[in-house]
């Protein structure tokens, strides 16, 4: 412990300040990791270290159990496994006799990720803090080292599986074997997760591209991490504007969706307690690609899902193209052309987008839903009979005779699904 309490305190504290950035120095030079870092700055301090993102999962460590079990106990780790280092915060938070920190570990103004200290038997001293700082430093530039070299292997995996959702990669025992240089397993079923994250909200206000970029890393370093604790060889790169991932699954496992389970897991784990900054997003999951072949068509599959997911129920949702019903259908056809094209021919009027033509929309939704029953759709919309039954006439005037003609409500209730999935 380091204790700065006269003269030999003082003196064996920078004594110990002095053997840690020797150690912590070696381990930069050798081309060791935060793993060798956070390990020393244990032995030497005789505390429990771990370095994790800026929002708080985390990436090495050298804690005990009880260490652990110390964090745990005061609601510092969430159920997923993070540690709630906005909780902490600069000053530390008290751990039962003893004491947690955390501090910022960064490079160049910009945030890489935080280094926590837990000390339960003691509070931290100025003088760990002093040489915290130092490990700090350290630990940035085998970051900023590491991020350089991940960067150069992320695009070149990103554009060999492009090429693969491309069908240019080459024949299937050349693209396994390429992948197999990955750590990769393509030898098996998956189901092709494609993860966005949602636009800020207007209450946000505009949104720099390096802040942009800042999430981005982010969010693929949590898929990453998550899908390591699921699988070595799962694919999973970083597109740019979204992470698509190539979970294993079993298509006999009796789910109603195949991989269902094992995709919820993963999305709850990468989203946590939305907690530390956490940015919501939205996730769309493919049929399952039995072999290299069906890999294109998941990843088309996972794109529409995660569009139409986010059209239908917003952001921060997940969409299975097996469940999206006939809107599945819908979402086969590529041509917008055609999808706005059979909305202004079914709709007319109402396929604009207008106060009068959105309420319209919304009324006729609710006759739909209740079979033409005038008095049950008013009911539902809280109208008077009379306003219902003007509306109806208003709608038939516009539309045909929609309380006649089964064949017209069936091209209608179709034009209305369209316009949920395609903007007018």
């Amino acid at each position: 412990m380091l204790i700065g309490t006269g003269e030999g305190g003082a003196a064996e504290a920078l004594a110990r300040v002095d053997a840690l950035h020797t150690g912590l120095t070696q381990i930069a030079l050798e081309g060791g990791d935060l793993r060798g870092i956070a390990a020393e700055v244990a032995r030497v301090l005789e505390v429990g270290v771990v370095v994790t993102s800026t929002d708080g999962r985390e990436r090495a460590g050298a804690l005990t159990p009880d260490h652990r079990d110390q964090l745990a106990d005061h609601d510092l780790i969430d159920p997923t496994g993070r540690l709630r280092v906005e909780r902490i915060g600069g000053q530390g938070a008290p751990v039962g006799a003893g004491q947690v920190r955390t501090l910022r570990v960064a490079a160049a103004g910009t945030d890489l990720a935080r280094l926590v200290c837990i000390r339960p038997d003691a509070p931290i001293s100025s003088d760990d803090v002093h040489a915290l700082e130092r490990a700090a430093a350290v630990a940035a530039l085998v970051m900023i080292r590491e991020q350089a070299v991940a960067a150069v292997e992320n695009k070149y995996q990103g554009d060999f599986l492009r090429d693969v959702f491309l069908h240019r990669a080459g024949g299937e025992e050349y693209v396994a074997e390429h992948a197999d240089t990955f750590g990769w397993d393509l030898r098996r079923p998956v189901v092709v997760v494609a993860a966005e994250i949602d636009p800020p909200g207007p209450d946000e206000g505009p949104v720099a591209r390096a802040v942009r970029r800042l999430w981005q890393e982010r969010f693929a370093a949590a898929w990453r991490q998550v899908d390591r604790t699921v699988d070595t060889g799962i694919p999973c790169v970083d597109f740019s504007s979204e992470v698509v991932s190539l979970l294993p699954v079993s298509p006999d496992s009796g789910e109603a969706v195949a991989g269902e389970a094992v995709v919820r897991r993963v999305v709850t784990a990468v989203a946590g307690d939305k907690g530390g900054g956490r940015r919501p997003f939205s996730v769309g999951v493919s049929r399952v690609a039995l072999d290299l072949d069906d890999l294109p068509a998941a990843y088309a599959q996972a794109r529409r899902a995660v569009e139409v997911g986010r059209r239908v129920h917003g952001g921060g949702s997940t969409t299975f193209f097996d469940q999206l019903g006939l809107h599945r259908l819908i979402a086969l056809i590529t041509d917008d052309r055609e999808l706005h094209a059979f909305t202004r021919d079914v709709l007319g009027p109402l396929a604009e987008d207008t106060t009068e033509a959105v309420d319209l929309r919304e009324t006729l939704q609710v006759l739909l839903d209740t079979n033409f029953n005038v008095a049950e759709a008013a009911r539902v919309q809280f109208f008077h009979y009379n306003t219902m039954r003007y509306r109806v006439a208003k709608l038939e005037r516009l539309l045909g005779p929609l309380s006649s003609d089964p064949h017209l409500r069936l091209d209608v209730a179709v034009a209305l699904r369209v316009l949920e999935i395609a903007a007018p």
